[in-house]
């Protein structure tokens, strides 16, 4: 925490890979008993709150599936793909904000439930009106199946906004339906069957969240298998941007605001103190220096952009790290870290 007052912490029991996929799990995912997040007054280590997963699994590994800006944590259910943001109180409560995944809004699941009441009293109502030989059969028609009928809040969002994009790309009603045969309805289930692998707050209203395949997501070496980013808004409860892990698009962003990406908090000064290719030149020109060298341009974006989402500790300030004053060279003799002293510019005429 921020203010040095809390610390967060995180327990599991060991993984059982061979789970079966019941309650809307995942087919694929591992299994853990219990997950528990323990939140602690650093003063003298009492817990005060936790937060407890059962037979769920999230991915504690270099805080792949945690996230924390401010007061605000996002957990990642990667097993019934579910995003959950909470609170930290400054009385040591661990609070919850919402859950993002099957439902987007918090009236999302009444609304539904009452439609399916509504659809079964409207079929019993239909029942007394139809041959008593054909009630069995009209009954079992009538049944509303909502664990099969719909698709999660979130995996309607994305779907929707991929449609709306592909619509808007095209005015001629011929060329719309050849562009959405071929590029959404072609490839309809390949999204459809995208999982959430990570998110990180942008700030306190979006998300960045990165979506691929199942094997991907429990897999170690994940960069090699393909990816989205999307964008998405809490308080709309809307997808605002999608894009593949390898487009240059997203490229040229993480290239000119980097420091989006490395969201921290609103109260932190130490993001001064951080060098990173969007603040400084010369950082910006060692990364354009590797990318001229790269043998293959699409490789070496969809390498920088593997990143994506970053962790909330994947910088740590330091003057060492300032690019202005030193630079780092890995290459050197005996692979050794050699830090050299870059000349202010205006001094740099002088010796020339």
């Amino acid at each position: 925490m921020e203010s040095n007052q809390f610390g967060l912490f995180a327990t599991s029991t060991a993984q059982i890979h061979d789970a079966p996929a019941v309650g809307g799990a995942v087919q694929g995912v591992p299994s853990i008993e219990k997950i528990t997040f323990h939140l602690l007054r650093m003063e003298d280590g009492e817990i005060l709150d936790k937060k407890v997963f059962s037979n769920d699994f999230v991915n504690l590994t270099h805080n792949m599936g945690v996230f924390l800006y401010d007061d605000l944590l996002a957990i990642v259910s990667l097993r019934y793909q579910t995003i959950h943001i909470l609170q930290i109180r400054d009385s040591g409560n661990l609070v919850d904000v919402r859950a993002i995944g099957e439902f987007c809004r918090e009236d999302d699941e009444l609304f539904l439930n009452s439609n399916a009441q509504g659809m079964s009293l409207s079929d019993k109502n239909k029942q007394h009106q139809v041959p008593e030989n054909n009630v069995e059969n009209h009954m079992h028609q009538g049944q509303p199946n909502m664990g099969n009928s719909f698709l999660s809040g979130i995996k309607q969002r994305l779907l929707s906004f991929i449609f709306q994009g592909i619509w808007n790309e095209e005015t001629d009603d011929t060329l719309r339906i050849q562009r959405l045969r071929n590029k959404f309805y072609f490839h309809f289930q390949d999204y459809v069957d995208l999982i959430i692998w990570k998110v990180q707050f942008l700030d306190r209203h979006h998300l960045l969240i990165k979506f691929g395949s199942v094997d991907g997501g429990v897999s170690r070496n994940a960069d090699h298998h393909p990816a989205f980013v999307a964008v998405y808004n809490m308080a709309t409860t809307e997808i605002v941007s999608f894009y593949q892990n390898s487009a240059d698009e997203l490229y040229m962003l993480f290239e000119q605001f980097g420091d989006h990406f490395h969201v921290t908090s609103r109260n932190s000064m130490y993001m001064n103190f951080v060098s990173s290719h969007s603040n400084n030149i010369h950082a910006l020109e060692q990364l354009r220096s590797i990318k001229d060298k790269a043998s293959n341009s699409s490789q070496f974006v969809k390498k920088m952009l593997a990143s994506l989402p970053f962790s909330c500790q994947s910088q740590s300030p330091s003057p060492y790290f300032d690019q202005s004053l030193f630079r780092f060279d890995d290459k050197m003799a005996g692979k050794k870290i050699k830090l050299s002293f870059f000349w202010r510019r205006w001094w740099q005429p002088l010796y020339q």
